[in-house]
């Protein structure tokens, strides 16, 4: 894999992934006249459910469904520059022109909010980035092709390590929103990935359990339940070195996690095999979503990593994948139950769901 650094026309990074196979000299600029980027993200501390809050009300005004010809994450073009300077690309990502969080924040900030001294305010510290996919604005990841997906894990596990290095980072997120039912704001192929100053609030609880069930047991939680699932009807595709699963208490209609065989922390400690057998089971399952029903299904593709200092040595790397259709036409929407309370109500069985799953046949 190549890596190329540049820069936009108001400062932000800007970095290229080719194929070391197939190298590009990628040396073209970004003419736009761009102001600066400008945040004002602040983080708030929840005291009563001890979580942190990020406020961005600055990117009220972000990019929200341009037309097609509009697109801004497809290459520029002789009149129409867009984010990405270059007339073609194979992977590429930048720093988010509407970031939530950025490493320039200001850091001189209160203690706590005015007139709440238990709401502990910081700077909104972090990065977001955009990992485009693709250059082709119509081709989404289920239908990239194994070479172009295993460069993106490469990708993804790149920006982890690179993210993880900066200073008051404490977690790394890879994320995919898939269709306009989900809240994508532009359909062109891409991802993200936040590198937040916090621990996530269902990291923290996962960790939790793990450590609860060691104390009660004395076993792996992690272990326990991929060796369960990898046995078990619930199992939609599989190979040497992954598992994917429909879990036992699915929240949403149709979920699906995927599991290394082996304990991983994190995305850089895959091993280059161990990178081409998730490709071959991640397309798989979502060639599945795609043909299901009689549209594709909207998703999300979320990685869950360990963090970059706490609790390495006990988390199971896994990417969760998952749908709020629940039939044909129809979404699950997190009403009072889910929204107010946090307790999930699902409407679909999840062995059901693993087997309609196995049944689709692919193209």
């Amino acid at each position: 894999m190549i890596r190329t650094s540049r820069h936009l026309a108001d400062g932000r990074e800007i970095l290229y992934f080719d194929d070391d196979r197939d190298p590009a000299p990628r040396e073209a600029v970004d003419t736009r006249d761009l102001p600066a980027v400008v945040t004002r993200s602040q983080l708030r501390f929840d005291p009563l459910l001890a979580e942190w809050v990020v406020v961005a009300a600055h990117r009220q005004t972000r990019t929200f469904l341009p037309p097609a010809d509009q697109c801004p994450l497809c290459p520029s073009r002789p009149g129409r520059p867009t984010e990405i300077p270059e007339g073609d690309y194979q992977v590429v990502v930048f720093e988010n022109r509407f970031p939530s969080l950025a490493t320039d924040v200001a850091r001189d900030v209160a203690p706590a909010v005015r007139g709440n001294p238990l709401a502990e305010l910081r700077p909104g510290f972090g990065r977001c980035e955009v990992v485009c996919f693709t250059s082709d604005h119509d081709r989404d990841f289920a239908r990239l092709g194994a070479e172009r997906a295993r460069l993106v894990v490469d990708v993804w596990a790149e920006r982890t390590a690179a993210l993880s290095a900066l200073p008051g980072v404490r977690q790394v997120f890879c994320f995919e929103n898939h269709g306009e039912e989900i809240g994508v704001t532009l359909s062109h192929p891409h991802g993200q990935i936040y590198a937040y100053p916090f621990v996530p609030p269902r990291v923290e609880k996962m960790l939790a359990s793990v450590r609860r069930h060691r104390e009660e047991t004395g076993g792996g939680l992690f272990a326990d339940v991929v060796t369960a699932e990898r046995s078990g009807s619930r199992v939609v595709a599989a190979n040497e070195h992954w598992t994917a699963f429909v879990p036992a208490a699915a929240r949403w209609p149709y979920e699906v996690q995927l599991f290394p065989t082996r304990r991983v922390p994190a995305l850089p400690a895959l091993t280059g095999a161990e990178r081409n057998a998730f490709v071959e089971v991640y397309l798989d399952v979502l060639g599945r979503f795609a043909h299901l029903f009689d549209t594709p299904m909207p998703y999300i593709a979320s990685w869950n990593q360990a963090p970059v200092t706490d609790g390495r040595d006990d988390w199971w790397l896994h990417l969760q994948l998952f749908s709020l259709r629940r039939a044909p036409g129809l979404l699950k929407y997190l009403a009072g139950s889910e929204s107010g309370m946090g307790a999930f109500i699902t409407d679909t069985n999840p062995e059901d769901v693993a087997e309609q799953l196995r049944a689709v046949v692919l193209p």
